[in-house]
């Protein structure tokens, strides 16, 4: 068993940054479902976990999109017809995902509020975070196959730190 001592090392690289999102996506849908199945829970924990993953959805999934359209398709565009063909249909995506997520958002701030309506909002949120996690899987799995690996070959080293520095801007330098 590995032990960690410390914070995690923050990545360094674009490619990694965004995969670190995707993990965290992958997470939060989980959490989700996770929440929509939990049964006796803690009153205070059902609120916290609706909370957090109203906030990852509302909040930091947005500079995840921004991040990959504002900063990560014009430094691809141009390039290979295939990575062309799969940014457009990641750009589609990003607006399809809208539906979905606003479904989970709006539950989950409901439970948050009143974790006491995670009885009767169970079956909705258990739909909306399957429909969620089908919505990503396809999704993640097209930038990680094809469009991350064309921006590892197309990013020069200082190319690369302005895409950092961008995204991290996002985030109030974070």
């Amino acid at each position: 068993m590995a032990v960690h001592i410390g914070a995690p090392r923050p990545a360094a690289g674009a490619v990694e940054l965004l995969l670190e999102c995707h993990a965290r996506i992958r997470h939060f849908s989980g959490l989700a479902l996770k929440l929509a199945e939990a049964r006796e829970l803690p009153a205070a924990e059902v609120a916290e976990v609706a909370a957090a993953v109203r906030r990852y959805f509302a909040e930091a999934l947005p500079l995840h999109a921004a991040d990959e359209e504002e900063s990560m398709m014009p430094r691809l565009r141009g390039r290979d017809p295939a990575v062309e063909g799969a940014l457009a249909v990641m750009r589609r995506e990003h607006a399809s995902h809208a539906a979905v997520v606003d479904r989970v958002v709006a539950l989950c701030a409901e439970i948050a509020r009143d974790p006491a309506r995670l009885a009767g909002a169970a079956a909705q949120l258990r739909e909306a975070a399957r429909d969620l996690e089908g919505h990503f899987a396809a999704h993640l799995a097209l930038e990680e196959e094809v469009i991350f690996p064309a921006l590892k070959r197309a990013l020069d080293p200082a190319s690369e730190a302005r895409m950092v520095a961008e995204m991290r801007s996002r985030r109030g330098g974070a």
